[in-house]
């Protein structure tokens, strides 16, 4: 499943929870609209029939983010032609820089805050859940041998004091 936190005030995403059972494609179809998006994908995915994709492909995140979280199932023999990524515009000036957890293994929580230190929520992420959080958060590890993977928009700055802001919680 998928769960949003949202600030408040404003709804702005805070943070974005894909749990590891994910199986809403449906809800979170690949924009194909022209021939000749479907002829591309057709081309580039090696697939008789294009609408499949909106059954084995998620697009979790808003295409105007800069970090795109998009859940892929396929059946044996899947394959894309080799490729890279481009950017089509510079990166926004935003307030924080995303970042990326997953769940190896084990058990953690994941607290979820506005970059104003208002507690949103939590969540408990367990092998193969992910994450994709914008702004505050805080993370407790639950059992032994958890393993979390964090993946967040460089460069570092140099010291881990320079590369966060540490929030004042305030009441919900």
């Amino acid at each position: 499943h998928v769960k949003y936190f949202r600030a408040p005030d404003d709804h702005r995403p805070i943070a974005i929870f894909i749990g590891g059972e994910f199986d809403e494609f449906d809800k979170f179809p690949p924009f194909m609209e022209s021939e000749g998006e479907m002829r591309h994908v057709r081309e580039a995915y090696d697939i008789a029939d294009p609408v499949l994709e909106r059954t084995t492909k998620a697009h979790i995140t808003d295409n105007s983010w800069p970090l795109q979280i998009i859940v892929l199932e396929r059946n044996p023999g899947g394959t894309t032609l080799p490729h890279y990524h481009v950017p089509t515009e510079a990166l926004p000036d935003l307030p924080t820089r995303h970042q990326v957890l997953i769940c190896q293994s084990g058990k953690a929580r994941v607290g979820i805050f506005t970059r104003q230190g208002r507690p949103l929520g939590e969540v408990i992420m367990r092998a193969n859940d992910v994450m994709l959080l914008l702004e505050g958060h805080e993370v407790e590890f639950l059992e032994r041998g958890t393993r979390l993977i964090e993946i967040k928009q460089g460069p570092f700055p140099g010291t881990d004091a320079d590369d966060k802001v540490d929030l004042k919680v305030t009441a919900a």
